[in-house]
């Protein structure tokens, strides 16, 4: 019950507006930027940033804002990140996860990476269904952002639209923009089977965005994020 518990702490309006601007942002909060960014006042958005860490949605810690230390450095001020771990319900009792979990097992025992990636292209094709490839990377983030994905772009200097994300994306000096996705939504099983896992979901995307469009899909893993990003297919292969 734990699980349901936490997510209906999501049910107040403010609170999971807050929770939702802490996720977007992929990494830590202060009360201060959260409550501006949400319209309240810091000691409420103070509040629901604590209870939602009280039911294991975010975690908090502290840090110096001003990015200094010594004296005159200011105080350390908490901040809040999403939890890392999952939360799921399910009503009456399902656990997809472990029989995801041995038939990741057997293919990969049988050999089988060959046979799931193509169906999993088959897939991505299927949900894509009539529509043309993607045109574009913005329609690309719309659609991976459908499935889960919670893509953000970045260019050579950082991710678009925020002042502190480090150049640690592609191309960085070069400004060429690619698509990251903050979320697997295969991270479970993944952990467990990552070569078999990943190429599935590589070949998953290349359905979906369509290999004829004006992007593809390639791998390249960061910890704590999706191990494939989206690029226009006009860049050259690296």
């Amino acid at each position: 019950m734990e699980d349901i518990d936490a997510i209906a702490a999501l049910q107040d309006p403010v609170r999971r507006r807050l929770y939702e601007y802490v996720v977007a942002r992929g990494r830590e909060v202060g009360r201060n930027e959260a409550a501006e960014a949400t319209g309240v006042a810091r000691t409420l958005a103070a509040h629901h940033l604590d209870r939602l860490t009280e039911a294991g949605l975010l975690e908090s810690g502290s840090r110096r804002l001003t990015g200094r230390s010594g004296p005159g450095a200011g105080r350390p001020a908490k901040v809040y990140t999403r939890a890392r771990a999952e939360r799921a319900v399910s009503l009456p009792a399902r656990d997809y996860r472990t029989a995801a979990e041995l038939l990741a097992e057997a293919a990969e025992q049988a050999g089988l990476d060959t046979e799931l990636t193509t169906a999993a292209r088959r897939r991505g094709e299927a949900l894509r269904g009539p529509a043309a490839p993607c045109g574009s990377l913005e329609q690309a983030m719309e659609a991976l952002a459908a499935r889960g994905y919670e893509p953000h772009l970045e260019t050579g200097g950082g991710t678009a639209g925020t002042d502190d994300a480090e150049g640690t994306g592609d191309g960085a000096g070069s400004g060429t923009p690619v698509v990251r996705m903050r979320n697997c939504p295969f991270h479970a099983v993944a952990e467990r089977f990552p070569p078999l896992v990943c190429g599935m979901n590589l070949a998953l995307l290349e359905g979906l965005l369509g290999a004829d469009g004006a992007v593809r899909a390639r791998m390249d893993a960061r910890p704590g994020e999706c191990c494939v990003v989206v690029e226009s297919s006009k860049n050259k292969s690296r």
